[in-house]
């Protein structure tokens, strides 16, 4: 399968009183890295007509909740796009906890018929993102996420947001994310160099189809002088980077 290579960056690690606000750092070669990978996710989706996104990883470690809550919140601080982030990881899920809202109610909630739409949704205000947190912790949500109320929930979603993110569980571990191939329009799969296995990361992106694999993020990708972030960002923000 040829790979198509979305976008990469430098692996940064954020502060724990900021978790998953990484766009709130001084960094500025890390914000355009990411500014950088919205823009090309951006073109991809409008070309192809996608609305339901889910971003997934070979396995777990690799960055992906992380690269998904950024480009959730830089798509929606744009503007152009109502933007909702879903989080499918209903097994190990903290992207309540780095966002700091409560994790319940949320989806298990909701497909449960415990709480309805509104009682879910987050606001992330700042960013103008809205999000739906996994809720309770769910040991084989399988069930949940192949059934007829998770296809129907989608659907009504798509009516009401440009873009949906949908945050999922790794792949190798578990099939939740194989079960979603059917209902979303696209994956992008979130690879860390040298931290993956290179058959499973081949493995999942066979699982995943090249009809459906918009592309891949490379995470960890280090430059290695001031010539190549000159090349790649300009003068400008190795200047006041350096500051």
């Amino acid at each position: 399968m040829k790979i198509p290579f979305l976008d990469s960056y430098r692996e940064r690690q954020a502060e724990p009183t900021a978790r998953y606000t990484l766009f709130q750092n001084t960094d500025q070669i890390f914000t355009e890295q990411y500014k950088n990978y919205c823009a090309r996710f951006e073109y991809i989706v409008d070309v192809r007509g996608c609305k339901v996104v889910a971003i997934s990883s070979a396995i777990a470690g690799e960055g992906k909740t992380v690269s998904t809550v950024n480009l959730a919140s830089n798509l929606a601080s744009t503007g152009r796009k109502k933007v909702l982030l879903i989080d499918l990881d209903m097994r190990k899920s903290d992207l309540a906890k780095g966002l700091r809202f409560p994790s319940t109610p949320g989806l298990a909630e909701l497909l449960g018929g415990t709480a309805n739409l509104s009682e879910v949704l987050r606001y992330v205000i700042a960013q103008g993102l809205h999000v739906i947190p996994s809720g309770r912790r769910v040991d084989n949500p399988w069930g949940l996420l192949t059934g007829e109320k998770f296809r129907i929930l989608l659907m009504e979603l798509r009516d009401l947001y440009d873009v949906i993110l949908l945050d999922t569980a790794p792949m190798a571990p578990v099939s939740d994310a194989l079960a979603l191939r059917d209902l979303v329009d696209g994956v992008i799969l979130v690879h860390r160099l040298g931290y993956t296995p290179h058959t499973l990361f081949r493995q999942a992106m066979e699982d995943i189809g090249e009809k459906k694999l918009l592309g891949v993020l490379l995470n960890g990708v280090e430059p290695h002088s001031e010539r190549y972030y000159q090349r790649y960002y300009g003068k400008y923000y190795v200047k006041q980077a350096g500051k």
